[in-house]
């Protein structure tokens, strides 16, 4: 199955990261996409959006929460609580964490865009990545477990990192130790840009 990506991505990123968790990131051949200068993908994906999963067998899946939700099906195993408080906190970490990667994306759309920058999109952007790391540093982060939640975490940090979107970790020494942890993981080693 082709995984249709960009190495900086957070999204493609964290279904990387799935991949590898589950064993089965042989299987993902690996195809690099530009969406926003390739208009080709819009025949795959109306939203002209990465990552896209082209299985073996089907139709196309994206985003990323789908993809990863395939790639558990595919494994028998499940990155995802089965049910209850678990999973709901889960899934709502994982909707935080691609909420900072739409908000850093923003930013960095933004100060790519020829022209006067909008000061307006930079500071309701910035606002809320701050607020979601705040939530983040002061809930903390299971350093015994690597599940959705945290690995779509893990991608967006790494993304803001990569892409010097802003300095999160100051006044936020407990996700900064979080992250410096989830950071060399194999699965985060092996989907580093440089390693692609």
């Amino acid at each position: 199955m082709q995984l249709l990506y960009s190495a900086m991505s957070p999204f493609a990123r964290k279904a990387r990261v799935v991949a590898f968790e589950l064993g089965l990131a042989e299987r993902l051949e690996l195809v690099p996409a530009t969406p926003y200068t390739d208009e080709s993908l819009r025949a795959i994906n109306p939203l002209s959006k990465i990552p896209i999963l082209v299985p073996d067998a089907g139709e196309p899946i994206f985003d990323s929460p789908v993809i990863c939700e395939y790639l558990e099906h595919l494994a028998g195993v499940s990155l995802t609580p089965a049910s209850g408080p678990e999973r709901w906190a889960a899934l709502t970490q994982q909707a935080l964490a691609d909420g900072m990667g739409d908000a850093a994306l923003a930013i960095v759309r933004e100060r790519l865009r020829d022209g006067d920058q909008r000061q307006d999109l930079f500071d309701r952007q910035a606002a809320a990545l701050n607020a979601a790391l705040d939530k983040l540093e002061a809930e903390g982060l299971s350093a015994d477990r690597f599940q959705i939640g945290e690995i779509a975490v893990a991608a967006q940090l790494a993304y803001l990192d990569g892409r010097k979107v802003l300095d999160w970790r100051e006044g936020r020494p407990n996700l900064a130790a979080w992250y410096e942890t989830a950071s060399r993981r194999t699965s985060m080693v092996a989907t580093a840009p440089h390693q692609v």
